[in-house]
């Protein structure tokens, strides 16, 4: 099974990029984040085209997430994070094939002064307080989305040096601390402890070709995923330009599991 998460930046933009990559990487679940429509804007004809179901928690202008599926349909299990409506729709937690798969998109934050940096902080105790009020950490669990936090210095260009800046701080990296104390695993540090790469990288200022990014798109996964990851990778040749059709900022996280 091929899993993968995807910050989208925009369906509408997207979609012929989506395409291209569903196409080209084959995945069987999904998570995608930032859809930025609603939902009965989402194009679930032209992904049927290419064989794929989806599960969809829109919202207009921003945010939305959206799991997809080949082979059948999932089955949605929540939709929107309990207690978090005012920030918008940023969770959806389905099953599929004996797995449950969670994709979030969390609040970006946007600096330590500004109000949102606070109801960051409340969404992760929300979700979880989510997770233990609604699984087990024993269960094939799988969450995944963009967490808008890098959880050490080795996941930011800015190494050490940007400890204590938004998406730095010792408040989001402890909330991160907790998720994986409750029993997740971050895949790709499972297989790849030391090595820097990076999910995200601003449009402005060259920072793709310079590699001066962030990786704050992750998979999670409970002991059952966790011992049946073969791969894992961040798919950085679709965050360039293919066929004339432009890339988001964020490239997808893939992981193969036995």
């Amino acid at each position: 099974m091929r899993i993968a998460s995807w910050n989208i930046n925009g369906m509408k933009a997207r979609l012929g990029y989506l395409k291209h990559w569903l196409e080209a990487r084959q995945p069987d679940v999904v998570g995608l984040q930032e859809l930025k429509m609603q939902d009965d804007q989402f194009p679930h004809e032209t992904l049927a085209e290419i064989g794929y179901h989806a599960v969809v928690h829109g919202q207009k202008a921003w945010n939305g997430v959206a799991v997809l599926t080949r082979e059948k349909p999932a089955e949605l299990v929540c939709r929107g994070l309990p207690g978090q409506e005012e920030m918008g729709s940023r969770l959806i937690a389905t099953r599929v094939d004996g797995l449950n798969f969670i994709t979030v998109y969390v609040p970006n934050g946007k600096n330590l002064e500004h109000e949102d940096y606070q109801r960051k902080l409340k969404w992760y105790d929300d979700l979880q307080r989510f997770l233990v009020d609604t699984f087990d950490a024993g269960d094939p669990l799988v969450l995944c989305g963009d967490f808008n936090i890098c959880p050490t210095p080795l996941d930011s260009h800015g190494g050490e040096g940007a400890d204590g800046n938004i998406f730095h701080t010792t408040a989001e990296r402890d909330r991160v601390t907790t998720l994986l104390g409750w029993g997740f695993t971050d895949l790709y540090r499972h297989l790849h402890p030391d090595e820097q790469t990076f999910s995200w990288w601003d449009y402005r200022a060259g920072a793709f070709p310079r590699n001066r990014g962030l990786r704050i798109d992750f998979l999670l996964g409970t002991p059952a995923v966790q011992e049946r990851v073969l791969h894992v990778e961040t798919d950085r040749d679709y965050r360039k330009k293919k066929d004339e059709l432009s890339a988001s900022d964020h490239a997808p996280v893939l992981a193969d599991l036995r």
